[in-house]
């Protein structure tokens, strides 16, 4: 008898434990069961786009050693978190056509938009265009903007509210009493110095404070496309005195540069940048003004950084950055001495390579990418990443394969151009440039990284130049009506340049 109970509260039991297993089996299920479907939730939305464009930057960024004495930790620490291209070009040398190339997906040899005026919306066959802001935001992302992202405004606002749900538009800056910079022809924008006396006064501070704002205005239950213009180190390169402290004149490294270095280049390639304020290097000595320049667009680099690094940190903070794609580039780039001028317009590497960071979901973490690669690429690249339809004729290409593998190698060089019928071919190896007037120039980037030798007179480099040829532009329009701003014109039959509305006179060449 005792054995048949001991049997039966045996049984019992074991039915008990049975039973809260299978009870506590159905909790944990349900809790998995909720946790998976947020996962995959999370995963099915969308990316959003944190979209972040810095104006006449060059390399001079820690990640891409541009400058050994560079401090740029937030930019450095972004690129860890995704990958830089190493090798990246605009598709022009000049804010507004390198802009709206940018926006339109399209070479400025197809827009024909190359000086600083006209916008684009006031050209008949680009109005209509749709831009990659505009994609974003009839895909019912929340889209948002402040600071220079177009040259200028799109055209009233009926036309901005097809670009962005809004724009936010930052305090601007004021100017000092008097210029630090003390050179022959005084332009405004040509000065450096420690202005103004607080972060908190800046123009880019308030910049950053706009995207800051843009980011607490994100509903809930939309992705967003956020664009955020730095203006600095575009000239004035102004920033508060603590940045110039961290870079003493009497401690401070020349960029590298090789004198006379004009020498074995054509004399169309002056033509590029005939008559600009942009000061050229005999000046910036003459006037004792080099090195405080150098200083100035370190300084005012190194505070724009500090401002992206304030719009990441709000980011971070609205619980959203694992889902975020982060993108930096510049417009252009910037010489500093180098080819014996200060400022941009032109086709040599100085102007044309940019910084390219991407960061955020399915890209690979801490890599570099050295094959070419263009700012065109930026359209396809994102609404790829994020699913949306594009425009069937964009001229760029998707960096899809070198985010996930930055190994993966494209077909494709990059490809600048600064008004009709100059252009430069960039691959891993070859710089070529082709100038209107025919003449040319080929750097070999294995054994002449600064570009000091122009080497396509040689018969031994032909066939290396016949093989670049081939990709340049099959369309290379003239400018749109009411081109303005660093515009050049060749006429091949008479053999006269003409800028900015004046025949060119080679004997007037200032050096």
């Amino acid at each position: 008898m005792n054995i048949a109970r001991l049997k039966i509260f045996s049984l019992c039991i074991s039915t008990l434990c049975l039973a809260v297993m299978v009870l506590s089996s159905g909790k944990v299920t349900a809790a998995e069961k909720t946790a998976t479907d947020k996962t995959a939730s999370d995963k099915s939305a969308k990316p959003n786009v944190l979209f972040i464009a810095v104006d006449d930057l060059n390399d001079w960024i820690g990640c891409l050693h541009g400058h050994p004495q560079v401090k740029t930790p937030h930019l450095d620490a972004l690129a860890r978190r995704g990958v830089v291209f190493t090798n990246a070009h605009c598709q022009a040398p000049l804010c507004n056509p390198s802009r709206t190339s940018i926006m339109l997906g399209m070479r400025p040899s197809t827009t024909g938009v190359y000086g600083l005026a006209p916008m684009f919306r006031t050209v008949d066959e680009l109005k209509d265009r749709v831009t990659l802001p505009q994609t974003f935001t009839s895909a019912g992302y929340f889209t948002a903007t402040t600071g220079k992202i177009y040259h200028g405004k799109v055209g009233g606002k009926n036309l901005e509210a097809q670009e962005f749900n809004d724009w936010i538009t930052p305090t601007k800056h004021t100017r000092p009493a008097k210029p630090f910079a003390t050179l022959p022809k005084q332009h405004p924008a040509m000065d450096w110095g420690p202005y103004p006396l607080k972060d908190e006064d800046h123009q880019d501070y308030h910049v950053a404070d706009a995207g800051i704002s843009a980011l607490g205005k994100i509903p809930a239950d939309k992705p967003f496309f956020i664009a955020i213009g730095f203006h600095v180190p575009h000239v004035p390169c102004y920033a508060p005195q603590k940045w110039f402290d961290l870079y003493p004149l009497n401690e401070l490294q020349a960029p590298i540069m090789l004198p006379d270095d004009r020498a074995d280049t054509p004399l169309f390639s002056w033509f590029l940048h005939w008559k600009l304020p942009e000061p050229r290097l005999s000046v910036l000595l003459s006037r004792n003004e080099f090195m405080p320049m150098v200083r100035g667009y370190l300084a005012s680099t190194s505070f724009m950084d500090a401002q992206v690094g304030r719009v990441l940190e709000a980011l971070k903070a609205t619980g959203r950055d694992d889902n975020t794609i982060v993108v930096v580039w510049s417009d252009h780039g910037w010489h500093l001495g180098e080819k014996e001028i200060s400022g941009k317009n032109t086709l040599w590497e100085r102007s044309t390579r940019v910084p390219l960071i991407f960061a955020g979901p399915g890209i690979a973490l801490n890599k570099e990418c050295a094959t070419p690669a263009e700012l065109l690429d930026l359209y396809p690249t994102l609404t790829e990443l994020c699913g949306l339809k594009a425009p069937a004729d964009l001229e760029g290409h998707s960096l899809v394969p070198q985010l996930k593998d930055p190994q993966t190698k494209r077909p494709w060089p990059a490809m600048t151009s600064h008004n009709q019928g100059n252009h430069t071919i960039r691959t891993e190896r070859w710089r070529y440039i082709k100038y209107a007037d025919g003449s040319e120039e080929l750097y070999d980037h294995q054994t002449d990284p600064n570009e000091w030798h122009n080497i396509a007179k040689y018969e031994e480099y032909q066939d290396v130049i016949a093989d670049l040829s081939n990709w340049l532009p099959k369309i290379d329009k003239a400018p749109v009506p009411n081109s303005a701003h660093r515009i050049l014109y060749y006429d091949p039959q008479t053999k006269v340049a003409n800028w900015e509305g004046l025949d060119i006179d080679p004997d007037e060449l200032e050096k």
